[in-house]
């Protein structure tokens, strides 16, 4: 059985709203009912002729805008292909019956593309509401002077809803183009050699929060392997192209460097020369399978968590320093080594997974600390998943997070 057609130019006469259609010359293409019948034309006074000659401005008012106000939104439509939400008008009408008399209205104005396969726009839907009725029953016996201070007033909110919609827009585009970038630079999950491990990053909702967390992974010679992570201040498009600097940075660093110290002095130098870099904080480690061991040095980040086995948590926090670039001067970083048994698992992190709002950030610690000995049996991917469900679930991402996790 087919479902029925829609007639949809029906549905458009139908809508209870008032809509037209104007070519990308802003000639009426069609008009609806409601259109028609709150402008007072027919629809032959209408379709088929330019908008301004049948809603010229009104010539006995010097200060009238308007047209020209209009005629502004829709040139920015058929440029960008985004809708314009205009302030409240003041738009005079030609009286229909009585020519050369012109009512005062107001009108708030609504326009949106109709793009074509190729793009371009090929239709501009002009949505109008008549607001006449509400200005003046706000105005009183005072009539003019309060019509126009609540005109005013009016066209200051729909201005700045207007410009909240462009910046939501526009931090839209950023949080899309921060997060690609991140894609591209960081490198994908999977094992190293024949060791099991797990990376997730979870980006934050809120478009200028996005993209200053970091992991990176290095094969080194032997059964060796660096693994970082680290975090830009500031957030957006900026602090994406910023995490990829340091982290390239830090990965040709640790190929060379005699340890993860080493290597973050060497980071430390090149951050003072990348503008957005101040304070960022990273930590990395050397893990030595032939050794069973792991080397670390931080750079004002939280500590790594060491899991072993039997469920017990070590913290890896004896070789912390402060942030990147934090110091004016050249001082070598400290650096820490701790060994670790077959099965134990080394957990890096950034503190948007543990730090929450108003709460001591060893709060989240001791709950990152006790989702992981719960779950210690787990394989490093369930295991990721368990912790993000134990410490993200069940509030809002207001901050990037990144996880992780390798068996040792």
């Amino acid at each position: 059985m087919t479902e029925p057609a829609i007639d949809y130019a029906a549905v458009f006469q139908a809508l209870p709203g008032m809509v037209a259609l104007l070519t990308p010359e802003l000639v009426y293409a069609d008009a609806n009912e409601e259109f028609l019948r709150m402008s007072g034309r027919s629809r032959e006074q209408v379709v088929g002729h330019y908008l301004f000659d049948v809603f010229p401005d009104n010539p006995n008012d010097p200060t009238a805008t308007g047209a020209r106000n209009l005629a502004a939104s829709l040139k920015r439509v058929l440029e960008s292909g985004e809708r314009d939400a205009m302030a409240l008008q003041r738009y005079d009408l030609e009286s229909p019956k009585r020519p050369g008399v012109w009512e005062e209205r107001y009108w708030s104005p609504v326009n949106e593309a109709v793009l074509g396969p190729d793009g371009r726009v090929v239709l501009l839907v002009h949505r109008v509401e008549e607001v006449t009725e509400l200005i003046r029953a706000r105005g009183g016996p005072e009539g003019s002077r309060a019509r126009v201070l609540e005109a005013e007033l009016y066209t200051r909110a729909r201005e700045l809803q207007e410009v909240n919609e462009r910046l939501r827009r526009a931090n839209a585009r950023d949080r899309e183009v921060a997060l690609a970038l991140q894609e591209a630079l960081l490198p994908a999950p999977g094992p190293v050699g024949h060791h099991g491990m797990a990376v997730r990053y979870r980006p934050a909702v809120d478009a200028l929060n996005v993209c200053g967390d970091w992991y990176d992974l290095v094969d080194l010679p032997g059964d060796r392997i660096g693994v970082a992570v680290g975090d830009v201040v500031g957030h957006g498009l900026r602090a994406a192209c910023v995490m990829g600097q340091l982290r390239s940075a830090l990965s040709a660093a640790s190929r060379v460097a005699d340890g993860p110290a080493q290597a973050l002095e060497v980071l430390g130098l090149y951050a003072r020369s990348v503008a957005g870099a101040e304070s960022a904080t990273a930590v990395n480690t050397l893990i030595d399978w032939d050794n069973g061991t792991v080397t670390y040095s931080s750079a004002g980040h939280p500590p790594p968590l060491l899991l072993h086995a039997d469920g017990r948590i070590e913290f890896l926090d004896r070789a912390t320093d402060p942030p990147l670039g934090a110091r004016p001067e050249h001082v070598p970083r400290p650096q820490a080594t701790t060994t670790f048994d077959e099965g134990d698992t080394l957990v890096l992190y950034t503190d948007g997974l543990i730090e929450r709002r108003y709460e001591d950030i060893d709060v989240g610690l001791a709950r990152l600390a006790d989702s992981l000995a719960e779950h210690r049996r787990e394989d490093p991917e369930a295991l990721a998943d368990c912790v993000l469900a134990a410490l993200l679930a069940d509030r809002p991402a207001t901050d990037d997070a990144a996880l992780v996790i390798v068996r040792l």
